[in-house]
């Protein structure tokens, strides 16, 4: 039945999101440093430290500062931000917003080459065409995105001058030009790098379904090559691809923290690094939830496109 499946995909994601939710709260937990002794510093005294850490609710036992962080996350209360002492919820929704235009042109761009990319080479395998694109995607994903970054500066914005070297996202868009140069180096190194991945799980999903008898069989009555994978092989690797978009995908959850850093986004990754400066202990856990649950809404979609998809389970 597919649909018990279904319901065990959810359990195991919402199991999984209690496990990490625990995991991030021990992990900022143990972060070096008195949250109360750094925003009053050094010259305060032992009563001003004891007082700011009852009024934070610092005093109480861990399990249920966790508690009540976990089940205010979910009311949509997450917290008090320790540093600048205003809701969490007002300091994450405006760069949340930017981070998810951020990862959308991201995809818009980099799904649809990657797609055309992975199924072309596996069509053509052997070809001078999947060579060349085998050896790009090889080389590519050797390359660490911070290193990509790096070299996407040094081309774009020293060498040719043609755009900026920082992004500021939504702040300077005022028209089309703007928004390239806005977005043009953090999508450039954040599609190079999930592309790759994606175009050869995709090759290798499509490879396994051509080398199918049934694949097979349709190549031996006539069916030529394209009508072979686009008709026979490509739906039923629907399953196998949406699990290889949705892990390049998830690398945005990731990767964006450091192209972020780098290119100075006004993103969600860019203030999850600043918290974690200034030790503020409320807005680091939200913006590591936030991630967690974006990775797990990605492979949680993937595993269902992939029962439903099934034909045998939709029996």
């Amino acid at each position: 039945m597919p649909w018990v499946l279904v319901f065990q995909r959810l359990g195991i994601a919402i199991l999984t999101l209690l496990i990490v939710s625990f995991a991030v709260f021990v992990a900022t937990e143990l972060l070096p440093g008195d949250v109360a002794e750094i925003l009053l510093g050094q010259a305060a005294t032992p009563d001003a430290v004891a007082g700011l850490r009852e009024a934070m609710g610092l005093d109480k036992p861990a399990l249920l500062r966790f508690l009540g962080w976990l089940l205010g996350f979910f009311h949509g209360d997450l917290g008090i931000s320790y540093v600048n002492n205003i809701p969490v919820a007002d300091l994450v929704g405006g760069r949340l917003l930017s981070s998810l235009k951020l990862a959308g042109i991201t995809t818009v761009i980099s799904v649809p080459v990657a797609l055309g990319l992975g199924i072309g080479a596996a069509m053509w395998r052997g070809s001078w065409f999947d060579r060349i694109v085998s050896i790009l995607t090889i080389s590519v994903i050797s390359v660490p995105e911070f290193m990509v970054a790096t070299l996407s500066v040094l081309i774009f914005a020293v060498w040719l001058g043609w755009l900026p070297a920082l992004s500021y996202g939504a702040a300077e868009v005022t028209s089309f030009g703007a928004l390239l140069k806005a977005y043009a180096m953090p999508v450039i190194t954040l599609s190079f790098v999930i592309s790759a991945q994606m175009i050869r799980m995709t090759r290798a999903a499509v490879i396994e379904t051509i080398n199918t008898p049934y694949v097979e069989m349709a190549l031996l009555k006539g069916a030529s090559r394209k009508r072979m994978v686009l008709k026979h092989a490509l739906p039923n690797a629907l399953g196998p691809i949406a699990n290889a978009v949705a892990l390049s995908l998830s690398y945005l959850v990731g990767g964006v923290i450091i192209v972020e850093t780098i290119f100075n986004y006004p993103g969600v990754a860019k203030l999850m690094v600043d918290a974690v400066s200034t030790r503020d202990l409320p807005l680091i856990q939200s913006c590591a939830l936030i991630f967690c649950v974006s990775y797990l809404l990605l492979i949680t979609l993937a595993d269902l496109i992939a029962i439903l998809s099934n034909p045998r389970l939709r029996r």
